[in-house]
């Protein structure tokens, strides 16, 4: 049966590196987080630090706090048809975990990257992405992805990886990750 992992972790620990690695070796990846900036461009508003969080807050708001999971749901089952694993990057709150696991059972997963808050505001500062900012909006962009249930989900992940490590070690623990992965009964 084929198998569906989602990838959490705060602001800037891992998670679109693991994706990266995992794409890199055939497994499809859909993004949360691509679902937000899609619905920032849908609007027409001007991309800052603060704007992305403001629409998933507003998404969560008026449609549920599972609504960026329901959304995604079917895409996943259709890669699903022809993927012996489908990666979700970006899973940030304890009602989109509940849906996951409500739709796939058993045959879903969960997989936390972690990093010290230095480190991943050094990262962001380093990525350039519209919705980075200055330490300010990083505390902000935590705090308010805390109110989702975050740390719960990557307290209680069905895996972890460490990414207190330079680039070459995290995407080799991520592949070796994978190796293990695949290879479960």
């Amino acid at each position: 049966m084929a198998r569906v992992v989602a990838v959490c972790g705060m602001p800037g620990s891992g998670k679109g590196e693991f994706a990266s690695v995992l794409n890199n070796h055939g497994i499809p990846v859909l993004s949360m987080g691509d679902m937000v900036r899609a619905e920032v461009r849908r609007l027409k508003l001007e991309e800052s630090p603060g704007i992305f969080g403001e629409i998933a807050a507003q998404l969560r708001a008026e449609h549920g706090e599972d609504v960026l999971a329901v959304r995604l749901a079917d895409a996943v089952d259709e890669l699903l048809k022809t993927n012996a694993i489908v990666l979700i990057e970006g899973m940030r709150g304890t009602a989109e975990r509940v849906v996951f696991e409500q739709r796939w059972k058993r045959n879903f997963f969960s997989l936390a990257v972690v990093a010290s808050p230095d480190t991943r505001f050094t990262r962001i500062q380093n990525r350039g992405r519209s919705e980075d900012g200055d330490r300010a909006a990083f505390e902000i962009r935590d705090n308010r992805e805390r109110g989702w249930g975050l740390e719960s989900i990557i307290r209680e992940a069905d895996f972890l990886i460490d990414n207190n490590i330079d680039l070459t070690e995290f995407q080799n623990s991520c592949r070796n990750w994978l190796s293990d992965f695949e290879n479960r009964d």
